[in-house]
């Protein structure tokens, strides 16, 4: 089933890219829109943050969560996004790690690349690269990064133990991690769990509070902390565009319980900071 997950994703983000939607057709990765009234996607960057980078650029933000605003980053700093699609956090945090800094983004889909690439250009900034591969096997060395970013992605993966593993690989000592996701806060029906559209959509995948903070400690990371940031209600006309092949009970059952959570954690050790924090 890993592989019908991963070709089923990377069909719904090539298809996202090409109509300039979301992942879900005409809405958003978490079934809305990116707009100021998305219960999901909406106001999660500020004007300020994206002055300067192309005018399109954050509509073709699939993402839950904003992972360079709520993680601090540092001038001098190696920032990598996992599932980095048309490039805005990676954008941007390579705008706050300064030009002494450098900003990857990995993204397993030709046509985000071909954006990112496009974007990056447009934006004018040099400590950027984009690469292609799988965030279950990462391109780089170990020990290479400092901080890891994610933006409503992890959940999207088949083997997220395999995902934790690789982040932990290629952390520096003392390296962390800033992560938007979607998670749940208790276990999701299992007619929802199975279904891949509803993976697509970044629901299917989603582990528990519980699950996720377990699959952290065991790959090697401490001080593991998961803020809930907004509770999704399924009660909205857009509610089936999230859980598509969801029944009604399934629905009310899931209702209350999807969240988009910001998570952070350490991997153990020291490392000199290069820099002062770029707010």
């Amino acid at each position: 089933m890993n592989e019908d997950i991963r070709e089923q994703v990377r069909q719904k983000y090539a298809q996202a890219i090409k109509s300039k939607s979301g992942c879900c057709g005409s809405t958003g990765c978490c079934g809305e829109s990116q707009d100021a009234t998305s219960a999901v996607t909406g106001n999660l960057y500020q004007a300020t943050e994206v002055e300067g980078l192309p005018e399109n650029l954050l509509a073709t933000s699939l993402g839950c969560g904003n992972p360079t605003a709520l993680g601090n980053l540092y001038a001098g700093e190696t920032v990598l996004d996992l599932g980095s699609g048309a490039g805005l956090d990676v954008l941007l945090s390579a705008k706050r790690v300064g030009p002494s800094g450098k900003a990857y983004g990995l993204d397993m889909t030709d046509e985000m690349l071909a954006e990112a690439n496009a974007n990056k250009v447009k934006a004018r900034l040099t400590n950027v690269e984009f690469l292609k591969g799988h965030i279950e096997d990462i391109p780089l060395p170990v020990g290479s990064v400092d901080v890891v970013i994610s933006n409503c992605v992890i959940n999207l993966s088949a083997d997220k133990d395999q995902v934790f593993q690789e982040i932990y690989r290629v952390l520096k000592p003392g390296g962390r991690i800033a992560i938007a996701d979607i998670v749940t806060t208790r276990p999701m029906p299992e007619g929802v769990r199975q279904s891949l559209l509803a993976w697509a959509g970044c629901v299917s995948g989603a582990l528990t509070q519980d699950e996720y903070t377990t699959k952290l400690v065991q790959a090697g990371f401490e001080d593991v902390e998961i803020v809930v940031t907004r509770v999704f209600d399924l009660n909205s006309p857009r509610a089936r565009s999230i859980v598509p092949e969801a029944t009604a009970a399934e629905l009310e059952q899931l209702n209350g319980s999807l969240v988009s959570a910001f998570i952070r954690a350490k991997k153990g050790g020291t490392t000199a900071r290069k820099g002062l924090c770029h707010e």
